[in-house]
Parts: C-alpha cells; sequence; structure tokens
C-alpha cells in the first residue's frame, strides 16, 4: 500500500520548459542524435522541446505503463514497441527522452530495447539515476513531482506553519 510521498515538487509550465531547455543545452553539447524517441506519456512534451531546440525532425514513441491510477506503480507492460523508423538506425544516434527517472523500473525496460541509445531525463531521483545519461535536476527519492499536466491552479499551504 503506496503511503504517500514524503515531499511534494510542483512543477509549473514556466519552470518545465525552462528545465527542457536545460536539458536541450546539455544534449546540444554531446551532439549526433538524428532520432528522438519520447517514452509516453511524460517524455512527450520535453522531446518535443528538445527536438525543436536540436533540429531532430524524427520523433517516435513507446509507450510503457508503469503507473495505475495517478500513484500505484505496477508491472512495466509496454503498449506499444519501437517502429522500424527507430531499429533500422544506429541506436547511438537515438535519443530516449521522459521527464523523469524515479525507480528506474521503466528505463530499464526501454534501455534494453536501445541499450547504445542516449537516455536523458529532466529530472531524476537517486534509484534511477544510474540508468540516465543526462539529466537536469535531481530530487529526493521520497519526493513526488507533480507536473503541470497533472495539476490545476490551487492554494499552496506554506512548508512551514506558524
Amino acid at each position: 500500500m503506496n503511503s504517500g510521498p514524503d515531499k511534494s515538487f510542483p512543477v509549473s509550465w514556466d519552470m518545465f520548459h525552462r528545465d527542457a531547455r536545460a536539458l536541450a543545452w546539455r544534449l546540444a553539447s554531446i551532439g549526433g542524435f538524428s532520432a528522438i524517441v519520447a517514452v509516453t506519456r511524460g517524455g512527450l512534451i520535453p522531446a518535443g522541446i528538445v527536438a525543436r531546440e536540436l533540429g531532430i525532425r524524427v520523433i517516435e514513441t513507446v509507450c510503457v505503463a508503469s503507473y495505475h491510477g495517478e500513484t500505484e506503480r505496477d508491472a512495466i507492460e509496454v503498449l506499444k514497441p519501437l517502429t522500424d523508423t527507430i531499429i533500422s538506425r544506429p541506436s547511438s544516434e537515438v535519443l530516449i527522452i521522459d521527464d523523469l527517472v524515479d525507480t528506474g523500473a521503466t528505463a530499464k525496460v526501454v534501455r534494453a530495447m536501445l541499450p547504445r541509445a542516449h537516455f536523458a531525463t529532466v529530472y531524476a531521483k537517486p534509484q534511477g539515476l544510474p540508468l540516465v545519461d543526462t539529466f537536469v535536476t535531481e530530487v529526493s527519492q521520497d519526493t513526488w513531482i507533480y507536473f503541470p499536466w497533472d495539476t490545476g491552479l490551487t492554494f499552496q499551504a506554506p512548508i512551514r506553519k506558524g
């Protein structure tokens, strides 16, 4: 049973766009990418931003489900595998993008599909960090990130009251 995270990290659209562009800056210095694989659903938005910034036109998805409901983790299920467009190119030219690496369970599955691809995430937690090549911000394992596409505008209570 999931008792919920100890900490929360709400991310606004502006913050996420800034962090995804920071990821693109780091990736631009590496170079050599001809295609992007977005890990859906979370990787769709950062993949679009990175593709724009790096001038990459080939964007594919791999659809992986690891959550059922909003916070309940379940077995990893590949809902849509990679296509020949990606499989037929050298995996060292492929950039895998996701919003977050948490425990690394999803990253392990995707890495097995493209072992020489470069895996990049906007946010990373310690358990998943060894599976990522490039990231922007590390957050503690006990932090739940609230992405802008999952939230609405509401009052936020102060961290410390009184």
